[in-house]
């Protein structure tokens, strides 16, 4: 059977999933704990991407050459680019590209040297599953913990994520990392700092890749503000309820 691997950005968010592993191990490699088992009937290593993009990029080509992983799941926070993404949704990537590549003038700005592309597209398959277990994941979340803008209930988007080594904490910095690409035809719904690296390690390996993250911010100067709280209080809760509904769903399907 397949064994799936589930990164998280941040402890926390693998806290409840750690609680219910059965059969589990840590195993010790590259300077990482990696927990092997079983959720939901199937084989599962459990790993903190750690921040920036070589980190994950590390740890996404452990898990494949080390544990032999078949495919990948990333779950974390962004911080949204998207008018209509809010503190409190969830954005389920489509494609990854990173805002911080520039080779010019050799190559475009934004395309990755010697692939001949600026996106790296996630698993249609699994992208699909996880959307579906993001609804139902929210929809069943009692009021208290609903946390969207300004009381709304949160939604669930599907877009283009942007990754990128550095933490974009200004309105000012927002702006420009989303009018660059938006001159390039591309409309960033979210940014963060380790999905593309996971992404490209994936498309090498040819491993099915599928991500989300919960917006904890704006991106913006109040980036900072309550985000150890709303990891501790919203984050981790939704990524446990999100992995245990992806984790069934993928255990009823084609293995």
């Amino acid at each position: 059977m397949a064994t799936t691997a589930i990164l998280s950005a941040l402890a926390q968010e693998q806290q409840g999933l750690l609680a219910q592993l059965s059969h589990s191990r840590a195993v010790r490699r590259a300077g990482r704990d990696f927990w092997l088992g079983d959720l939901h009937g199937l084989p599962v290593v459990l790993a903190l991407s750690r921040i920036g993009k070589v980190a994950a990029a590390t740890t996404a080509t452990t898990l494949i050459e080390a544990f032999a992983a078949e495919r990948i799941v990333f779950t974390g926070v962004a911080g949204a680019l998207g008018a209509a993404v809010h503190v409190g949704d969830v954005v389920v990537a489509s494609h990854f590209v990173q805002h911080d590549m520039d080779a010019s003038p050799l190559f475009p700005r934004f395309e990755i040297p010697l692939y001949q592309r600026t996106q790296f597209a996630c698993d249609t398959r699994l992208t699909q599953l996880l959307a579906d277990a993001c609804h139902d994941a929210i929809r069943g979340l009692p009021p208290a913990a609903a946390i969207g803008q300004e009381g709304v209930a949160p939604n669930v988007h599907r877009g283009l994520i942007a990754s990128g080594d550095r933490f974009i904490a200004t309105a000012q910095t927002s702006r420009d990392v989303s009018q660059a690409l938006r001159a390039h035809a591309m409309e960033p719904l979210a940014v963060e700092m380790e999905g593309a690296a996971v992404a490209q390690v994936c498309h090498d390996y040819g491993v099915p890749f599928a991500a989300v993250r919960t917006i904890s911010d704006r991106a913006d100067d109040t980036a900072h503000v309550d985000f150890q709280q709303f990891i501790e209080n919203v984050a981790a809760s939704y990524a446990q309820r999100i992995m245990d509904r992806f984790l069934c769903a993928l255990a009823d399907g084609p293995q």
